[in-house]
This record gives structure tokens, sequence and C-alpha cells, in this order.
């Protein structure tokens, strides 16, 4: 273990970083630095949620800025990134389709494949009448057959072909070929990508060892119990179990203030892990995220980093909510500084604040209430919806300053609308 211990604030800073979290992007973005983004994260995780942005494009928008959200579905049919079952349903980059394709095989316990094998086994001659009909006449997608049982099933009402698609896109047969207003078009896998017809699959081992690394990558820094989650790996790792990576020098052992288990970095971040020690690493960015970020998408380790305790509650039942149903944390310079609910009328234009928490042992001044209001501003151009309206907010006190600083000429420029 490094003998110059980190502080909690450097270890945050350092996950930011890893994370594309730490700055304000100065110039406009490019396809490439969204494919770059993907890259960085490893992996983008999918919800079709749409009170404000779909949960993929919000996730880049934070890191990014503003940028056509296209841009997605064009990595997408392009072959520059695929679809799969990870940390949930994510997108992720195309030069890793063989460790996924073949953790999903192998490995990974998810009632998605569980079903899917469930279907195999019981409706074979469908799935290979379906497998046929896209052979003979191209990629297709659920809305291209009709119901004609007249009533919803299970897997969320779905109707049969919808199933038996989403059994062969988790069994491999098939992939999400693009994106059809958010709707999967699925082909064959090997006309999808050609590539996988002559590669073999990397053994389980393998797979393990490479998702442990980037996941330690992707995070920037982390102890090892929070790991497997990232790639919803099992079982859940132990120090003991990171001995040979650290005794290669893959991965660097760091102690971190304040954590009575040790910090693991990878070497690829050896220069970020110095500019952290020496508090070279400086965060100037806010932004609201989205429920499914990689930040905060382990609760374990958000309020272990991050002292922020966050569970998504767009699926727990409206009288049991205390926030809301998609709520979106605001990140301010290197904290989590509060969560606002929000929900973008795009045919109104209103970006509506439902209501907006600052956290405990948050103290929002005039400087980083400007900050946030121009994070707001930001996020609600980018939606369409340049009306921003805040119904309340806690403490309540904070709701007439919130509005002023969102009406004042600074959190214009801000939003880039001088």
């Amino acid at each position: 273990m490094d003998d110059q211990p980190l502080t909690l604030d450097q270890a945050r800073r350092l996950q930011l970083a890893a994370q594309g979290l730490l700055t304000t992007p100065r110039r406009k973005a490019t396809p490439a630095d969204l494919r770059q983004c993907i890259a960085r994260m490893q992996l983008l995780q999918i919800d079709t949620i749409h009170v404000v942005a779909r949960s993929p494009y919000l996730v880049l928008f934070s890191r990014l800025g503003h940028y056509p959200p296209a841009w997605l579905d064009a990595a997408l049919a392009q072959g520059e990134v695929f679809e799969t079952w990870a940390h949930e349903a994510c997108f992720a980059p195309m030069a890793d389709v063989g460790l996924h394709r073949s953790y999903n095989q192998q490995a990974r316990v998810h009632w998605g494949l569980k079903r899917a094998r469930e279907n195999v086994a019981s409706h074979r001659a469908q799935l290979d009448a379906l497998l046929a009909h896209i052979d003979a006449h191209g990629p297709v997608k659920s809305a291209h057959f009709k119901r004609t049982d007249g009533q919803g099933g299970g897997w969320w009402g779905w109707k049969d072909e919808k199933r038996w698609l989403e059994t062969l896109f988790a069994t491999g047969a098939l992939m999400v070929a693009r994106r059809d207003k958010f709707q999967r078009v699925y082909d064959l896998a090997h006309r999808v990508c050609p590539a996988l017809a002559d590669a073999p699959l990397p053994d389980a081992a393998e797979v393990h060892a490479q998702f442990v690394e980037k996941a330690v990558l992707a995070l920037g820094i982390t102890q090892a119990r929070w790991i497997h989650d990232y790639f919803r790996q099992k079982p859940r790792l132990k120090d003991p179990d990171l001995d040979a990576l650290v005794a290669r020098g893959v991965l660097r052992r760091v102690d971190v203030r304040g954590w009575s288990s040790p910090g693991y970095v990878h070497r690829r971040h050896a220069d970020l892990l110095q500019k952290a020690l020496e508090g070279r690493l400086r965060a100037t960015h806010t932004t609201l995220l989205s429920p499914f970020d990689p930040l905060v998408w382990d609760r374990e380790r958000a309020s272990a980093l991050w002292g922020f305790d966050y569970r998504i509650e767009c699926y727990t039942p409206a009288e049991k909510r205390t926030y809301g149903y998609f709520v979106l944390p605001i990140l301010h310079r290197g904290a989590l500084v509060g969560r606002l609910d929000a929900k973008a009328h795009r045919t109104q234009g209103v970006f509506e604040i439902k209501a907006l928490f600052t956290e405990r042992d948050a103290t929002l001044n005039d400087a980083a209430l400007q900050a946030v209001a121009g994070a707001i501003r930001r996020c609600a151009d980018w939606h369409g919806t340049p009306e921003v309206r805040v119904r309340r907010t806690e403490p309540a006190d904070l709701l007439p300053r919130l509005r002023a600083c969102l009406e004042s000429p600074a959190s214009l420029i801000r939003a880039g609308r001088s």
C-alpha cells in the first residue's frame, strides 16, 4: 500500500476524473467525444423512462454538454457500440463484444437471461421460425408484429413476438442493429457484427479478470467490495482476490483517510493518482446526473464515497417515495449537493422542477446557487424546454433565491443564451 494516503476529497476527484465529470467541457462535443465517453465509462446503462431525456442520453449530456442525441443512435447503427445485458441493459464499446457474449453465455446470473433460457427450452419451434423470417426478410422490430391474443401477457405485457425477440437477443442469436424512435430493431448477430463469425470467445477466467480491471479503470478508485457491481460479477471481491493484480503492478493499493479498507487504482491512472495526491485535480463541473449514472448506481458506494444516500424511486409506489419519481442528483464542484425531481414538458417548452432538495451538509452560497441555476438552464435548453418552473425547494427559503438566479443574466450566460 502506498505510504501517502488520499483524503476523501482527493479520492472523489480521482473518481470524477476517471468518469469524465471533473471539469466542465471547454469546447463543443464531437461524435468522437461521445464514443470516447462511453469507452471511458465502459458501460452506458439503458432505461426507457423519459420524463426527462432517457437515461443514456442524459448520462452523456452530463459529461459532454449540449450535443445531438442522434449521435448515440448513429454510434449504434454504425456498429461502434452495441447493446448487451451487463450492469443491466447497457450500451458498450463494440471492441468488448466478445467479452460480454462470453460472460452472458457462461457466467452471468440475470433474470432476463434465465427467462430466455426457459423460453429456448419451451418454444424452440417459434424461435427457429422467427430466426428464419429475419434471415429471409431482414431486420425487424416488435411493432412489425400485430397482437392477436387481444390481451397483455408476461414480461410487462409483451406480445409473443416481443418475448421471442428478447429471448434471441439475450441468447446472442440476435443483436440490436439500430433504434427507431428508441424501439429496438433486431437482426442476426453475424450481420450486425460480422467479426463474430471468426472470433473465438474468451474463456470465463479471462473475462472475469478483464472485467475486474475495466471496473477499476472506470471507477478511478474503488474498494474491492464495490468492483463486482459494475459488471454484475459474482462473487463480491475481497482484498486477497486482488493480490495477484497488485503484485503484477496492474492495480495499486492506496490508503484513503476514513476508509477501513484500502482503495485500488489502475496503473493507467497513475498520473491521475499523483495529481490527486498533490492536490492538482480541480473540480469545476456543475451538472445534473441521471439516476442511472455510474457515479451513483451503486447505493453502497455512493454512500461511502460521496455521503449520498441515493435510492431510485421510480419503481416505488408514489406514497412511499421520499424525493420523487425521477430524481436527478446535483453535482457541484466535486460534491453531490442535492437532488431534484424534474419533468420536461416538451410540447409546452417547460422544464418543471417539482422539488429541489439540498443535502443536509450542503450550504449553497450565492456562487454555488448561480452555478446550479446555470446547470439547470443548460439541461432545460438541451431538452428544448427553455422555460424553467420551480415548484418548491427544501429548505423552503431557497426557492426565491433559486428563482432569482434562474432569471439572472449570469444564469442565461452560463446556459449559453446571452
